[in-house]
């Protein structure tokens, strides 16, 4: 993969149980992940690299990654079988249909697609 300037390479988030993290993520979107050691987890096989920091704190995140995929009812079937909760169902929006999730550290994501 070449790395460019100015683009984004990397997100990370927070996690407090960065083991039920693997193991929404993998069951949900076949991520892989790598442990390095017990505060850190990266995870690759996502289309942009990333990684969970364990936390005590609360959960905020300020940023909202979007996913893409192109069956939103499987997904979204999935993600709820898997512990996930919706926090916004699916809406149309100029260009496709989204809806937003929280996985099970609080974080919320989206998934959105063209079809």
């Amino acid at each position: 993969m070449d790395i460019k300037d100015n683009h984004i390479n990397y997100v990370e988030f927070k996690a407090k149980d960065l083991e039920k993290i693997k193991v929404f993520y993998t069951a949900c979107f076949n991520w892989a992940f790598t442990d390095y050691g017990p505060t850190y987890i990266a995870f690759s096989e996502s289309g942009l690299q990333g990684g969970f920091e364990k936390t005590e704190n609360e959960i905020v995140n300020g940023a909202l990654v979007v996913l893409y995929h192109k069956n939103l009812d499987l997904i979204k079937n999935i993600i709820i079988k898997s512990n996930g909760e919706i926090s916004k169902d699916i809406f149309s929006f100029p260009g496709g249909r989204r809806f937003h999730f929280i996985d099970p550290a609080g974080n919320e994501l989206a998934i959105w697609s063209d079809k």
